[in-house]
C-alpha cells in the first residue's frame, strides 16, 4: 500500500477529509470519500472518487469550482495551500500566454462568469493557453444544464490527477 494513502486510512474522519479536501475543494466529496475508508490502492482511491463526486449535489459541485482561480490568475478566495500550488502548476502554460491573449481570457471568463455565474472550469494541465481560449470560447455556446456536466466533467478529470499528486507525496 501506498504510504501517503496507508496513513490516511488511519487518521480520524474529519482529519482524512480535511487532508484529502485540496484535491477537489467539495467538503461533501471528501467527507464522503475519507468515510469510505480503508481503501486499497490508488486504482481503488481514484475509482472511489469517481463514484462520490457523481453521486453529489449541484451545490456540492459548485462548492468544487470554487476552490479554482480562475484560468490565468493565480488565486481563488477559497484556494490555499497545496490547492494554490497545484493550480498554479496547472495553468503553467496558461500563465506564459502572450498579453493579448491574457486579455481575451480574461474577456472570456468575465463573459462566463455572467453567462453561467461560476467560475470557467477546465482540465488546463499541459494545454495552452492559446487551447484554453479556444475551449473557453467553445463552452460559452452551452445551454447552462450542457455547461453544469462539462464543468463538472473537467473537475472530475482535475480531482483524478490532484488525487495522483497527494499520492506521490
Amino acid at each position: 500500500m501506498n504510504d501517503v494513502l496507508g496513513r490516511w486510512n488511519n487518521l480520524k474522519l474529519e482529519w482524512a477529509a480535511e487532508m484529502i479536501l485540496p484535491c477537489c475543494g467539495s467538503e461533501a466529496w471528501a467527507g464522503e470519500l475519507a468515510a469510505r475508508r480503508p481503501i486499497p490502492d490508488e486504482e481503488a482511491l481514484l475509482a472511489a472518487s469517481d463514484e462520490v463526486w457523481k453521486g453529489l449535489s449541484e451545490s456540492d459541485w459548485l462548492e468544487a469550482f470554487e476552490s479554482h482561480p480562475r484560468i490565468g490568475e493565480s488565486r481563488s478566495e477559497a484556494n490555499t495551500g497545496r490547492s494554490e500550488a497545484w493550480s498554479k502548476e496547472e495553468q503553467q502554460k496558461a500563465g506564459a500566454a502572450t498579453e493579448d491573449i491574457k486579455l481575451a481570457l480574461a474577456e472570456g471568463n468575465r463573459m462566463y462568469e455572467q453567462k453561467f455565474h461560476r467560475t470557467f472550469i477546465v482540465c488546463a494541465t499541459g494545454r495552452s493557453s492559446e487551447e484554453i481560449l479556444e475551449i473557453l470560447r467553445r463552452r460559452l455556446r452551452n445551454d447552462d444544464q450542457t455547461e453544469l456536466l462539462e464543468a463538472a466533467e473537467q473537475q472530475r478529470q482535475i480531482t483524478q490527477l490532484r488525487l495522483k499528486k497527494w499520492l506521490a507525496l
